[in-house]
């Protein structure tokens, strides 16, 4: 019986096959104990007209194999051709992306030679949830969503991270100064995670400053955790201020599946010029081996890899006149790599790996107490172009329904309240938010609205999309309107 670790493997499109092979050829060299089960995903696979770029019997190799190692793909220009990469982190509860971000200097030039940072960033909700809607000619929304076992699932993994891997402080990044309820979540739950690892350094920043302080100051960062859409964006900002988003590896873990990749992407206009570095997907690849108990393999790999950069053996994307020694391409960097192995780096700290920890990481949640659920009004949303868009034209109409006690208490349009008594300069779109309440703020039945509804509807208004208020255990679950 084979003793070899099977994996899933995907060639991918563009510089995707050259870089796997090169890929696949170090690991075979420095002894890894793995199978292969090749898969075909990407642009093929979409012209076939498989929206999600990958056929069930992939779905079936990922569900044996539980590890992917996944080159680059190439997405088809157009419509109704969904992001391969966001349906299998959903699909298979990858919850958590992890991104080292780590200078090479003097061999991989940048600005910030002491950086050394980890981006754990949420993978399966926030916007990257991808619901939108068309709601009136002019307004389009996209729904943010912010689940609690959510932001305590990847916290606690950025926690246990830092605990395993010998990192001193976890900084949080939200942007919970305007969107005090979801982004908020995140911060309280961090704060209330934070206090079960004393030994460990905390601190938040507002999601701007933050990413500005990564372009400026990335060296004082340890491990990061954010949410989907903030973590795609400073991770890039990361690995480009290191030296080059062309050696960045990832990987995208679940509870069962994991999966391993480049950070860049499939890059057509090189493809089959042996001119691609493989040193993202290698990285990427070096990650894998660790998550599945080879932390042996990793590290002659890691280290080769860092005396091949030392001896100035460099592909075009990180060649520097006067510093490198050789500009190669993929095929002869890949060789590079391999004669190293067994060497360790001279100038840059050898890499090191937990031998007797090998087992993945996972977290446990906690769980919460069910909340007490009252609801006390309805935001009701109405497509309205008329008289001018004068909010008090709308409003005084509005006025008209009242549904056992449930009547309009305020009119918003894109967030700002413009009834009653708004500001006559504030720019007014066909898309309003109207709220509706009880006078002693009175809890409600959905009878009483669902009447108004119907009072709405006949005094010839279409309303496109309500929203409940809730409390929680008294506690207000909506934000107030700005101005309000």
């Amino acid at each position: 019986m084979s003793s070899k670790r099977k994996i899933t493997v995907a060639n991918g499109d563009g510089i995707g096959p050259e870089i796997m092979k090169a890929t696949l050829a170090i690991l075979d060299a420095a002894g890894a104990q793995l199978e292969y089960d090749v898969i075909e995903i990407g642009e093929k696979v979409y012209l076939k007209g498989i929206s999600s770029g990958m056929e069930p019997k992939a779905i079936d190799s990922l569900r044996e194999t539980k590890v992917f190692l996944k080159s680059p793909i190439t997405t088809p220009q157009g419509g109704g051709f969904k992001s391969l990469n966001v349906t299998t982190r959903k699909s298979f509860g990858l919850y958590a992306n992890v991104r080292p971000c780590k200078a090479y200097s003097p061999f991989i030039k940048t600005h910030f030679p002491k950086t050394d940072l980890v981006i754990i960033r949420e993978n399966e909700e926030d916007l990257y949830a991808g619901i939108e809607h068309r709601q009136t000619q002019e307004v389009y929304q996209t729904l943010k969503l912010i689940s609690q076992p959510g932001s305590e699932k990847i916290i606690r993994y950025a926690f246990e991270y830092a605990k395993k891997y010998g990192r001193k402080k976890v900084t949080c990044m939200t942007k919970d100064n305007i969107m005090k309820l979801a982004d908020g979540l995140f911060h309280k739950t961090f704060d209330e995670i934070a206090k079960e690892y004393p030994d460990i350094q905390t601190d938040h920043k507002i999601i701007d400053i933050g990413t500005a302080l990564i372009a400026e100051r990335p060296e004082i960062f340890d491990v990061i955790v954010t949410l989907n859409l903030y973590g795609d964006i400073i991770s890039d900002v990361a690995a480009q201020v290191t030296g080059s988003v062309g050696l960045g590896g990832s990987a995208n873990v679940g509870e069962e599946v994991a999966m391993f990749e480049a950070i860049h992407g499939s890059a057509p206009d090189i493809a089959g010029m042996d001119m691609a570095n493989p040193s993202g997907l290698l990285n990427g690849a070096i990650m894998m081996l660790v998550h599945i108990g080879q932390p042996e393999i990793a590290e002659k790999i890691s280290n080769a890899w860092m005396k091949t950069l030392e001896d100035g053996i460099h592909t075009g994307d990180i060649y520097q006149e006067g510093l490198s020694a050789k500009k190669v391409g993929t095929h002869e960097f890949a060789q590079a790599v391999i004669e190293r192995l067994g060497q360790l780096p001279v100038k840059m700290a050898p890499a090191s790996f937990d031998k007797e920890d090998t087992k993945p990481m996972n977290v446990k949640l906690a769980g919460k107490p069910k909340a007490a659920k009252e609801l006390t009004g309805v935001d009701v949303f109405i497509d309205w172009d008329e008289d001018g868009r004068d909010p008090n034209v709308i409003g005084e109409k509005l006025r008209q329904a009242n549904a056992n006690g449930l009547q309009l208490y305020l009119i918003t349009n894109r967030g700002v309240k413009v009834f009653p008594e708004g500001l006559k300069e504030t720019f007014c779109t066909d898309h309003w938010r109207c709220r509706f309440k009880t006078a002693d703020g009175s809890a409600i039945s959905h009878t009483d609205v669902l009447n108004l509804l119907g009072q709405i509807r006949d005094l010839g208004f279409d309303f496109i999309k309500t929203e409940h208020l809730y409390t929680f255990d008294g506690v207000r679950g909506y934000s107030l309107a700005q101005g309000e």
